[in-house]
């Protein structure tokens, strides 16, 4: 299936650099116009603004559609407008040099800075404009006061344009992927809706009449009674696909493994980290789980997640009989790696740790820790 791309939110941007071209060429033109007579080679000036003039044209067509806009392009502007700079030296005259007249670009030599910044942020600006400024220079045979100035206006241009152009992105990635939350969202509640007035009402008179009834029947109510908090979870909590910044909802997650016996605790605010982190720690807190009722059938489970800034703790709890001291040692001795590889191995992998509180008739409880990674995005 192929997912269809999204438009380039900073097109606007783009319309004004082809505006920002042509202004500029006129007033190249105009410069052409009252300079000539004094050009060393006059035939080079007008030739030089005739494909000034070409090349206005024919980038506007191909920046104005977003599938022709590719890297290389912006890249031969900025090589074919150094080139045709760097003819200021066989066009102008030296006195025109000595009288400091502008050289046959003018200020159009502006644009591929402007057209780098939209393309490839403010590093990309700001590393065309060092090359037009010293094209300047080498185009001049000096470098002095005013051919530093140019080079810094042309480089602040390219950075100012860069940096609303990554901003620009960055926001409409954010708001597209605050619309999509918003619509999983709707969804959901339209889906518990539906199926709170049929399914969960079902389960929950299956759940009430089975306890009534007693034996056999009180069975078929404990299942039903976790199917519908199974159930309940899954239509109330956030899609636990990775977005687009390569994050999952560890808060997400863990709601889903609610049980008549575990109760999951969560902040109120999301806890978004890495999809391979969240995937880890639910492994780490579903062997937990298992391990309670495997070796504590009946007992009562309590999973808390906390969320402390630099870092992210996941608590797993119960009230059974607890591990005698030496059970987990002697274990690994006999080659039953089952608790040290499942949990403390893979949240060592994560450069975090996992410790056990245990002890004869005082339940069991694992406190993880893992550093949060959310700050280097």
């Amino acid at each position: 299936m192929t997912t269809r791309r999204s438009p380039d939110p900073i097109t606007p941007m783009w319309r004004g650099v082809l505006a920002f071209r042509l202004l500029t060429w006129a007033f190249a033109g105009g410069t052409v116009i009252v300079q000539s007579g004094h050009y060393q080679r006059e035939w080079l000036a007008w030739t030089v603004l005739g494909v000034m003039a070409l090349w206005s044209v024919v980038s506007s067509f191909f920046y104005l559609r977003e599938r022709t806009r590719p890297p290389a392009l912006v890249v031969f502007d900025l090589v074919l407008t150094t080139a045709l700079l760097l003819t200021s030296h066989w066009v102008l005259s030296d006195e025109q040099f000595a009288l400091n007249v502008p050289l046959i670009t003018t200020v159009w030599a502006a644009v591929p800075p402007v057209a780098a910044g939209a393309r490839f942020g403010a590093s990309g600006g700001v590393l065309a404009g060092l090359v037009l400024g010293v094209a300047t220079g080498l185009a001049r045979d000096k470098f002095d006061i005013d051919v530093a100035r140019d080079g810094v206006l042309l480089a602040a241009a390219g950075l100012l344009v860069g940096m609303a152009a990554t901003m620009g992105r960055r926001s409409a990635a954010r708001l597209e992927q605050a619309l999509r939350k918003e619509a999983a969202t709707a969804e959901r509640e339209r889906l518990a809706r539906s199926i709170h007035d049929s399914v969960l009402q079902v389960l929950a008179r299956v759940r009430k009449r089975g306890n009534e009834v007693g034996g056999e029947a009180a069975e078929l109510a404990k299942l039903a009674g976790e199917q519908e908090i199974a159930l309940r979870s899954l239509v109330t909590t956030e899609p636990l696909t990775p977005n687009d910044s390569g994050t999952s909802s560890l808060r997400a997650a863990l709601q889903l493994l609610a049980t008549s016996s575990v109760q999951v605790s969560t902040p109120a605010d999301d806890v978004e980290l890495p999809a391979h982190v969240t995937d880890e720690l639910v492994a780490v807190t579903r062997e937990a789980l298992s391990n309670v009722e495997k070796h504590a059938p009946g007992a009562q489970a309590w999973v808390l997640l906390e969320d402390l800034g630099s870092e992210v703790v996941v608590s797993i709890r119960d009230d059974g009989p607890g591990i005698s001291d030496g059970v987990l040692e002697q274990a690994a001795a006999d080659g039953h790696l089952g608790v040290v590889e499942s949990i403390r191995g893979r949240v060592r992998d994560l450069g975090g740790s996992a410790a056990l509180d245990t002890g004869p008739g005082r339940g069991t409880e694992w406190e993880v820790k893992v550093p949060s990674t959310r700050g280097a995005k």
